[in-house]
């Protein structure tokens, strides 16, 4: 079974981000992937319940949130360039395009979506990145680096800025969590190796029972 890379993939028809953005593909799989969310509750500290505790009342949930760390970036063994002939430099630029300001008809970052093999995990936006230079040739040139991403979801049948994305057979889950893709039999076994998709039920796996899939088109 061939080997799948994770990606976050650029949403298109955005007119208000970098067109220049492209995908950001990981040269090597995520070890973890471990997923958050909250929910919100308001406090009425005027009324009293059992053990005078203030009752509460239900506001809300946040969007997940996901951190991806220590991702490795390396150009050493190919002679400083990718397999595409992009340097390190380039892959760095392009990942930073995701937590960028504005700059002229560039309004905002680009919206991704986090993909591995056959599973679309969310809708989502880069909201911290920390990269560290590892590994560099003797004439200054960086060849390798760690990278840490934290990501943020948004709803997929709203995303701002952009039409057609969302439909009307897609229903927007309470939260508005992200409608996620089901991988197909030959790819949903658990594997151990490093690299593999995480099984179901493990830390920060956000499964069927929680989540929601639906089959990949």
């Amino acid at each position: 079974m061939p080997l799948e890379k994770a990606i976050l993939k650029v949403v298109s028809g955005d007119p208000l981000s970098d067109p220049s953005a492209k995908d950001i593909k990981f040269m090597f799989n995520p070890t973890e992937m471990s997923f958050t969310r909250s929910s919100s509750w308001d406090y009425d500290s005027g009324a009293r319940g059992h053990g005078l505790l203030p009752k509460v009342n239900f506001s809300g949930i946040n969007p997940y949130s996901l951190s991806l760390n220590k991702l490795v970036f390396d150009t050493y063994e190919t002679k400083g360039q990718d397999p595409t002939g992009k340097n390190l430099s380039d892959i760095i630029e392009n990942i930073k395009k995701g937590v960028s300001g504005p700059d002229g008809d560039n309004k905002r970052p680009p919206i991704y979506i986090l993909s591995w093999g056959g599973i679309e995990y969310f809708y989502c936006v880069m909201t911290k990145l920390t990269y560290t230079f590892t590994m560099f040739l003797p004439n200054g040139t960086p060849v390798r680096a760690l990278v840490d991403i934290d990501l943020q979801e948004v709803d997929a049948t709203n995303l701002p800025g952009i039409k057609g994305k969302g439909t009307s057979s897609t229903k927007s889950r309470q939260g508005g969590l992200s409608p996620l893709k089901k991988p197909n039999a030959s790819t949903s076994g658990s594997r151990s190796k490093r690299g593999s998709t995480p099984k179901s039920g493990s830390k920060g796996v956000i499964n069927k029972n929680n989540a929601g899939l639906k089959k990949k088109k």
